[in-house]
């Protein structure tokens, strides 16, 4: 599969930095200050990982807990048994022995996590070139099932018809087949009931008043295939565009204003990854800063899906809490 050797990464990038890194002096505190950074093991570090990234999450969780010294009981998804231990969730959560837990999941079976519902912005000076395909690949790579998948994309009233028409005309062109072909950019979903998932969003989508300009259907082809999605219409607070769907749709909105869509992006309990596209630097530091995106990773000009290996990957907010 194209993705597989990013699964792998970690275990390849990450041990070397954590050895460079342990010990070293991020930062000078002042004159005649110094700060040391030591790394200590904590004791038995339990991982949980989910089926989308069952390798690379648990790689980069497992590597650094092991160069500090710690023992890893690794938990995966039971889907992916055939690279999993098979250890339940409960009771990794529940032993006290566990020094450390990490999870990655959904926010329905964690509590403590929120990796969904990821949010993008394209302001009236973005460069749509950039736009569209970023857009594309974030929502529809992965078919949709990255836990920094976008779901909400926020196009200034000014650009919008044109952003959506450019996007239908995008994923008509999107390569649809099995996902070991290094051509293909689109294959299925994990289960039966992750269509079934896609197919109950969908029409909830409708009922909320949103139309679904492109795809909405699932494939007349062997496999859990369903179309990848574009629904527009929908308020911006609308629940089911508020609600964990691991699956290739997009919800498009129309804003008049940064203060409007900035309110609309912290709107949701969950929020792991967003990105914005604009020229206006004064915008993407206000977007950077204290009111600006409260995501855990916070992007200019780039898609939301993925995550820098070397750099802090979660989320904490009032609702929940995510550490990996």
């Amino acid at each position: 599969m194209p993705l597989c050797p990013g699964h792998v990464l970690p275990f390849v990038i990450i041990p070397p930095r954590a050895r460079i890194n342990s010990g070293k002096c991020p930062c000078l505190s002042g004159p005649g200050h110094a700060l040391i950074e030591q790394w200590n093991p904590v004791g038995l570090v339990g991982i949980i990982t989910a089926f989308n990234f069952p390798v690379a999450v648990y790689g980069w969780n497992n590597a650094i807990a092991l160069i500090c010294g710690n023992v890893c009981l690794w938990k995966g998804a039971p889907t992916t048994s055939l690279i999993s231990v098979a250890v339940t969730n409960t009771a990794m959560a529940k032993d006290e022995r566990v020094n450390l837990l990490s999870f990655t999941g959904s926010t329905q079976v964690g509590k403590q996590v929120a990796l969904m519902v990821q949010e993008r912005f394209a302001f009236e000076d973005a460069d749509l070139n950039l736009v569209v395909p970023s857009a594309l690949f974030a929502a529809v790579g992965t078919a949709g099932q990255r836990c920094t998948t976008v779901r909400r994309l926020f196009v200034h009233e000014s650009i919008h018809d044109d952003v959506v028409n450019r996007l239908k005309k995008a994923y008509a062109q999107i390569r649809v087949g099995n996902p070991w072909d290094s051509n293909v950019l689109y294959g299925p979903l994990h289960t039966k009931q992750a269509v079934s998932m896609f197919l109950g969003a969908v029409e909830e989508a409708k009922k909320q008043g949103g139309t679904v300009v492109y795809g909405g259907k699932v494939m007349d082809r062997p496999g859990n295939y369903v179309e990848p999605t574009i629904v527009t219409g929908l308020g911006h607070d609308a629940s089911i565009a508020h609600t964990e769907t691991f699956a290739p749709i997009l919800y498009v909105f129309k804003f008049k204003n940064e203060e409007e869509v900035f309110a609309w992006n912290n709107e949701v309990k969950q929020g792991l990854s967003s990105s914005i596209f604009t020229k206006d630097l004064g915008r993407i530091f206000r977007w950077l800063g204290p009111k600006g995106s409260d995501c855990g990773i916070v992007n200019v000009n780039i898609p939301t899906s993925g995550a820098e290996i070397g750099g802090a990957f979660g989320i904490i907010n009032a609702e929940t809490c995510n550490s990996n």
